[in-house]
């Protein structure tokens, strides 16, 4: 499905474009569900469909819904419960035995919701938002923050409007990639897809054209890439959540070790197999080291088995994406 991130840019682009389109979030969940709370989808009168929050039995009727709270420009809450024993065999046959609390914001009634989306993909911290009474919405990004006050908010079916209910979504995750070589976009492509927000570093010109699968590309080497971000920040401040040594070259990997051993970034990737990692810490000062053997991951993603760039680059998406989401690996 799609990362929440993408749903995000989706409900930034509706809003900024006048389209008629609602933000569907899951506010709570009962039983076994397909997602949790925090879960997004906007559905939108140009911008279609973009996020899930089941398996594709539920979104008929909650896209309906959202129509309507386009229309009307009022929020809304709707409950969908799939618990019952007659949801295996009628219906849409879903059968997942849960419960979604869900609550449909119509983008066209939430001001300031662009700078608040923008703030959140660049990183300056969580979103949270906060559903205080009936119709008070309070969202805040950093020190951004909008209340919204709706006179009226429907209810579909049974749904019943929570109160002093709030969520946290944390920022996407970041990754600095120093280095490019024949996996560098595939594996861009693959933590976009699953959220993340990628920077390339690379100074070698036969290399550039991977920049074009990142968001955003420093054509420097890995210490100048470092400083120039402050030693270890990222874009919108605090520091990136991982960093990866690829660049297939013993000198710029080593100067890459040096320049991280100095930063406060958790997770450090290098490509390569262990006897290079070996060559590599025989140059590095005891110190280096140390500060790098904490944190350093090598070699550098899941062992899922394959070879080339296809499966080194799942290999590496498969350890963030389990480190994102607070699995050990």
């Amino acid at each position: 499905m799609p990362a929440l991130r993408t749903v995000i840019e989706a409900a930034l682009a509706a809003h900024r474009d006048g389209d008629a389109a609602t933000l569907a979030v899951v506010v709570a969940t009962e039983g076994s569900t397909y997602v949790g709370p925090g879960a997004m989808a906007v559905f939108g009168e140009s911008t279609g469909q973009v996020g899930w929050l089941s398996g594709g039995c539920l979104e008929p009727e909650i896209e309906r819904r959202a129509r309507d709270v386009a229309a009307g420009g009022n929020p809304a809450w709707m409950s969908i419960d799939t618990r019952d024993d007659t949801a295996l065999f009628s219906g849409s046959a879903v059968g997942c035995r849960g419960q979604l609390h869900i609550v449909l914001l119509p983008l066209a009634g939430l001001p300031g919701w662009t700078g608040l989306a923008q703030a959140w993909l660049a990183g300056q911290g969580g979103l949270h938002l906060s559903f205080v009474g009936a119709g008070t919405i309070d969202a805040r990004v950093a020190a951004l923050r909008q209340c919204w006050e709706f006179e009226r908010v429907d209810t579909f079916d049974d749904a019943c409007a929570l109160r002093d209910v709030a969520l946290h979504l944390p920022p996407p995750p970041t990754v600095l990639v120093l280095g490019a070589g024949p996996e560098t976009s595939l594996l861009l492509s693959l933590l976009k897809s699953l959220g993340w927000v990628t920077t390339l570093a690379e100074c070698r010109p036969r290399w550039r054209p991977q920049a074009d699968a990142a968001d955003h590309v420093l054509a420097l080497s890995p210490g100048d890439a470092l400083a120039v971000q402050g030693g270890d920040g990222k874009d919108g401040g605090g520091i990136w959540d991982a960093a990866l040594i690829m660049h297939h070259h013993f000198e710029l990997d080593r100067e890459a070790l040096v320049a991280l051993a100095a930063s406060a970034i958790p997770f450090i990737g290098l490509l390569g197999p262990v006897r290079r990692r070996e060559d590599l810490f025989k140059l590095l000062p005891d110190a280096t080291r140390q500060a790098l053997l904490p944190r350093l991951h090598s070699p550098v993603g899941l062992n899922l088995g394959g070879q080339g760039p296809e499966a080194i680059a799942l290999s590496i998406a498969a350890q963030l994406q389990s480190l994102h989401i607070g699995t050990a690996a």
